[in-house]
């Protein structure tokens, strides 16, 4: 990929992907690919971003890609350790308010059992809600 380097590695158990360099329009084909490829199902996918110097909207619309397909598995994406020009671009899109942002890949792998806990009953209420499948009405009647 031109401008960043990617490397994946598991953490405590977790997929832990080191984005390094600029990441923009000409290597988001690839670093999507790359990206989609390492989600596992009902997996948190940390993505350190400490050595990322610059991401660009295209990129941003990557992740957030890459994040709806860890979400469909039942997983998500946390990044760790954004630099300013990362933040800030999060920050003015409102992205930062849609990823869970943590200060460092240790902190992420912290938090992840907890965001997951937290959350379970957001993913079975997803699940239950599915087509073809009953759903109480909760009315009481019947």
């Amino acid at each position: 990929m031109p401008g960043v380097e990617l490397e994946a590695r598991v953490r405590d158990g977790h997929g832990v992907v080191v984005l390094r360099g600029d990441l923009d329009v000409t290597g988001a084909a690839d670093a999507e690919a790359a990206l989609a490829a390492l989600v596992a199902r009902d997996q948190n996918l940390i993505i350190d971003m400490s050595a990322l110097a610059f991401i660009d909207c295209a990129c941003l619309s990557v992740l957030l890609r890459v994040q709806a397909r860890a979400r469909r598995g039942g997983g998500d994406v946390v990044l760790a350790a954004p630099q300013p020009s990362v933040r800030r671009l999060l920050a003015l899109t409102r992205k930062d308010e849609v990823f869970c942002v943590q200060v460092s890949v240790a902190a992420a792998v912290a938090g992840t059992a907890s965001h997951r806990a937290r959350y379970l009953w957001r993913r079975l209420a997803v699940r239950t809600a599915r087509p073809g499948r009953a759903v109480p009405s909760g009315t009481g009647a019947g």
